[in-house]
């Protein structure tokens, strides 16, 4: 087990030697009136050297991240050990995002101040979707078709054109019910010009709700761990819970240092084989700061452990659609020097639609707590095929009848009718999810703090 955890320590290792004697060493010799020159060969990194660098080092900080969450399984609700895996595993998304909303505010009234509004939600609804449309989708059709998934009880084989599905724990409802609420509130956004107080209030307010009711759970001290997490688990709480805090902040530290320049890096790489800049910002840069994400959630189901994985991507959801949403306007405020609305284009409306739309249908496919291959593919083809096509319009490759503007609007409404089919049908079940949720957020809220019964209403 101490291999394991050396050998994911050391894909870190590089990005460390690099970033201390590049920013971390300069600036204590300037401290104390030093000149400091660093090394040749790591003041002259490339690109290409940066992003294999950094890109290691996200994979080290991911498996140092998951086993933390497993081991704290021990001595907190599940949910909320991966709620703070969630967390730490997109901070460097809510740091990209923090960064433009921070220049909407200081160059507020301008056109770099405009540009920087839009860019903040062009990158916020980017990452959201691929966190959907190749999270959600990717990780339903690797959990099927791994190498023994015959063995994971979450996959069942039925007949039918690809009608196999992955089962999800009912317990994941409460977090489909929240992200429900979130998606709703976010159609209503862009009708008030922008990112206000009002949205930072609901969403913010909304996760904070979340968090009560999921600390208030049980903890599940005999979850079945092997590895890693099971040789952590074996130590003195004192010192097992000193080592979580330890690898939460170490990998979080590391993931945060590492994808803003393995993002930048990706995006220099793309422009320069002639990709356009806000094109990169939106789907390249969002795609890297998932990556930790992505990583922890293959390694859980990779486990056999893909409730687990579909409610770190879920949650992972959750807190994006609330606190990255709400807190922005917060960071534009704190730059503006005073109380302003982030505002956007009518283009970044209708991305906040699409997105809103997404993650609507998506929610329709999980209320029966599945997901079936042709629902993942499903997903997987619209998310795809939305921004390929919005590429070659961009690119003038081909020529529709449409604005890429329109065309969002256009699978805002694919989205919207496929979902609301769904719901329609599925009106029962969904019935039942709402009672649940009710009935837990009530035990949850209640004196005694007591956990609901698992069986369905």
């Amino acid at each position: 087990m101490l291999g394991a955890i050396a050998a994911a320590v050391a894909l870190t290792l590089p990005w460390v030697v690099v970033s201390g004697a590049t920013d971390l060493l300069p600036r204590l010799a300037a401290a104390v009136g030093v000149e400091y020159q660093p090394p040749g060969a790591l003041a002259s990194l490339s690109t290409i050297g940066t992003v294999f660098v950094t890109g290691l080092a996200v994979l080290g900080s991911a498996f140092l991240l998951t086993w933390a969450a497993e081991t704290a399984e021990k001595d907190v609700p599940q949910a909320f050990a991966i709620a703070v895996l969630a967390v730490l595993a997109v901070a460097p998304e809510y740091a990209v995002d923090a960064l433009y909303a921070w220049n909407a505010g200081v160059f507020a009234g301008t056109e770099r101040g405009i540009e920087a509004g839009n860019l903040a939600v062009a990158n916020m609804t980017g990452a959201n979707r691929i966190l959907i449309g190749i999270g959600w989708a990717g990780v339903a059709l690797f959990t099927i078709y791994r190498a023994g998934a015959s063995t994971d009880p979450a996959v069942e084989e039925r007949s039918g054109f690809l009608s196999d599905v992955v089962i999800l724990d009912r317990e994941i409802g409460l977090e489909i019910v929240f992200l429900l609420v979130a998606t709703l509130w976010a159609f209503l956004v862009p009708l008030n010009g922008g990112i206000d107080i009002y949205d930072m209030l609901f969403l913010v307010g909304l996760y904070v709700c979340y968090i009560a009711v999921i600390l208030r759970g049980e903890v599940e001290p005999d979850m079945d761990h092997v590895g890693v997490p099971a040789y952590l688990q074996s130590f003195s709480k004192p010192r097992r819970i000193a080592t979580v805090f330890a690898l939460f902040a170490c990998s979080g530290v590391l993931i945060f240092t590492a994808v803003e320049p393995f993002a930048h890096g990706l995006e220099y790489l793309g422009e320069s084989v002639g990709i356009p800049s806000f094109f990169m910002i939106q789907w390249i840069a969002p795609l890297a700061s998932e990556a930790p994400e992505l990583i922890v959630v293959v390694y859980l189901v990779n486990k056999a452990r893909s409730t687990a994985g579909f409610n770190a991507l879920i949650s992972s959801k959750l807190n994006q659609w609330t606190l990255l949403i709400g807190t922005l306007v917060v960071v534009h405020s704190l730059a503006l020097g005073k109380y302003g609305v982030l505002a956007f284009d009518f283009k970044q409306s209708a991305e906040i639609w699409i997105t809103a739309a997404q993650s609507f249908f998506a929610v329709s496919l999980l209320i029966r707590f599945e997901i079936s291959v042709r629902e993942a593919i499903t997903l997987l083809v619209l998310f795809l095929s939305q921004v390929f096509l919005e590429f070659a319009l961009i690119r003038e490759f081909v020529t529709l009848p449409v604005s890429s503007t329109e065309l969002l609007l256009v699978y805002t409404t694919i989205y919207m009718v496929l979902g609301t089919v769904l719901f329609v049908r599925r009106r029962k079940a969904f019935g039942r999810l709402v009672r649940r949720t009710a009935g837990t957020i009530g035990d949850a809220m209640s004196p005694g703090g007591e956990t609901p019964q698992s069986a369905d209403d």
